[in-house]
């Protein structure tokens, strides 16, 4: 996609983000990342809260990541006590994408819980990007306690976090191992086996967790 001088006059790549054609955002988008203006911020933030198009998304994202950390951090962690889900999901997805450890105190047990999927599935992958060393454990803690939610997917996304997090997440998973729901003891046990060997693999884990989970019921 070419870049023309006419596309990155700001004030009219500005008003294309509102076009009606998902293309001629997406251009808009990729202008304003093009040419970053600090003058753009602001509407790129209230973009991503309600544009439905996945890649124009993620081209917001990217124009974002173009401009200062010192400018943007502040605006997208105001977005996330927003009262849209969607706002909050996608200023957690550019956090990870800027990975400014300063926007760690932002990073809330409520989000961490949030009762939308999504944005609580952004809020553990922009965690692990940013947790400072020290904090690693009690994050683990914390996203332990979301052990069992949802479907595949959801629970793919909680392990991969936890994963990542390594060490840190080996007490929590172990108390989680004697919850008394099986599907947090299973979910647990598929991400001790994905830490001890991350190329099992999460379908291999989740057969081979409930085989542990249901001799385990078993003996008891």
């Amino acid at each position: 996609m070419t870049v023309t001088d006419e596309d990155t006059n700001t004030p009219q790549a500005l008003r294309a983000l509102e076009a009606d054609s998902a293309s001629v955002r997406l251009r808009a988008a990729l202008a304003i990342g093009t040419a970053p203006d600090p003058r753009t911020v602001e509407a790129l933030v209230a973009r991503c809260a309600v544009e439905p198009d996945f890649s124009v998304r993620e081209m917001l994202t990217w124009a974002l990541t173009r401009h200062p950390a010192s400018t943007t951090v502040p605006a997208l962690v105001a977005e996330l006590g927003s009262r849209i889900a969607q706002a909050r999901g996608q200023a957690l997805h550019t956090l990870s994408k800027i990975g400014d450890r300063r926007a760690w105190p932002a990073i809330t047990r409520a989000l961490l819980t949030d009762a939308d999927d999504e944005v609580a599935r952004s809020a553990w992958r922009a965690a692990v990007v940013l947790v400072p060393d020290g904090a690693r454990t009690e994050l683990a803690a914390a996203l332990a306690t979301q052990l069992g939610r949802g479907g595949r997917e959801v629970q793919l996304s909680l392990g991969r976090a936890l994963v990542a997090l390594g060490e840190a997440a080996v007490p929590a998973l172990h108390a989680a191992t004697s919850h008394a729901d099986p599907h947090v003891r299973r979910h647990a046990v598929v991400v001790e086996l994905l830490l001890r060997d991350p190329d099992a693999g999460f379908e291999f884990a989740v057969e081979e967790a409930k085989r542990i989970v249901a001799l385990g019921d078993g003996r008891g």
